[in-house]
């Protein structure tokens, strides 16, 4: 039969990330960059790049992204967008072929070796969604299965019941009541203002602030990763950005506070959805047990502030972040691809 190693694959609109029972876990920034011409082919001395590579070289490189809102680019009407939506499903489909040979560069070639994955996908991806990660997967793996990320994160932390999931990516930000079950949609929700939507609101505060300053989306979204927070705090927050070339310390402060604040009011929102729709005998174990996920569970100060939110709104609440936000959806994809049994991925190739 050959010997299966289980992959867990989160393909993010900003990260893609990968956990492998083979003992590799690796990352790299969802992007990929073809040579502009033959000049850059010389340069680069490849003929495509991934990740942090491709914004070094971004200038020699036809740069795509080819995740928006955590789901393929144009994947809901690829009919509006014909030529960009099979570019953008080439080009996932090279970078899951990337992040699955990292996987298996150092594996004895000598035996086969049969690829099983799950692949995490918004809490409410589509079925066109789901069908487009299925496709970019078939070739690559031998055996796929799509799950929700929230879940998978869940998943990996051994949180099966009494809790609610908040997973704040680039693309979106999903929310997962768990209560034993694999979730259903009624206990989701998506929203699409995340860490891309905070990018675009400060870079947008930043023009008007700052008419004279030159600088980038890409920039502005390195800074904000660095630096996110929603707490008052005395300490200014300031970024180094070109003035007629010559670099010149701004103040953001005020408006990386204002960005990074964008999003609370819709999660806020489904939180108490998701908790308001519960069975009341067990609304309070949801309460004490929401848990961020996520790149944007870092941003310094908004676990205190979802939890006085729903101190005012629900009562109470107790929110915690996880201690691996990068790995954590992959990590649970990887456990929940090892857990299904070997006849549960015999009934899907025959269904196939």
């Amino acid at each position: 039969m050959g010997r299966i190693i289980n992959i867990g694959i989160d393909l993010g609109t900003s990260r893609s990330v990968i956990a492998c029972d083979n003992g590799v876990r690796t990352f790299v920034s969802s992007y990929v960059g073809y040579p502009k011409d033959a000049v850059s082919s010389r340069m680069l001395g490849k003929e495509i790049l991934f990740g942090d590579e491709c914004l070094k070289h971004r200038l020699a490189l036809n740069l795509y992204r080819p995740f928006r809102k955590g789901v393929l680019v144009h994947s809901d009407h690829p009919e509006e967008n014909i030529e960009e939506y099979e570019k953008a499903k080439e080009v996932a489909k090279e970078l899951l072929m990337h992040l699955v040979q990292l996987a298996i560069e150092d594996e004895d070639r000598s035996e086969k070796l049969i690829l099983r994955g799950v692949i995490g996908a918004p809490a409410l991806a589509s079925h066109n969604n789901k069908e487009d990660l299925l496709d970019i997967a078939n070739g690559v793996l031998d055996d796929v299965m799509i799950a929700s990320e929230p879940f998978t994160v869940a998943y990996g932390l051994n949180i099966f019941s009494n809790a609610l999931i908040i997973d704040i990516g680039a693309g979106t930000a999903d929310l997962c009541r768990m209560h034993g079950t694999i979730p259903t949609e009624e206990d989701q929700i998506t929203t699409l203002k995340a860490g891309d939507y905070i990018d675009e609101v400060f870079l947008d505060l930043i023009k008007k602030k700052y008419s004279q300053a030159n600088f980038t989306l890409t920039m502005i979204k390195k800074f904000k990763e660095e630096n996110s927070f929603i707490t008052n705090q005395e300490e200014r927050v300031t970024i180094n950005l070109p003035v007629n070339g010559k670099p010149t310390p701004h103040d953001v402060t005020d408006e990386l506070r204002e960005a990074c604040k964008t999003i609370i009011p819709e999660i806020v929102t489904g939180v108490k959805h998701l908790i308001a729709t519960f069975d009341p005998e067990f609304q309070d174990g949801l309460k004490q047990n929401v848990v961020l996920a996520g790149g944007g569970s870092q941003i310094v100060g908004l676990h205190k502030e979802i939890e006085n939110y729903m101190k005012e709104e629900l009562g109470f609440g107790k929110v915690s972040k996880i201690e691996e936000p990068l790995y954590a959806g992959a990590n649970g994809a990887l456990y929940l691809c090892k857990d299904m049994p070997n006849e549960y991925w015999d009934q899907l190739r025959e269904d196939a």
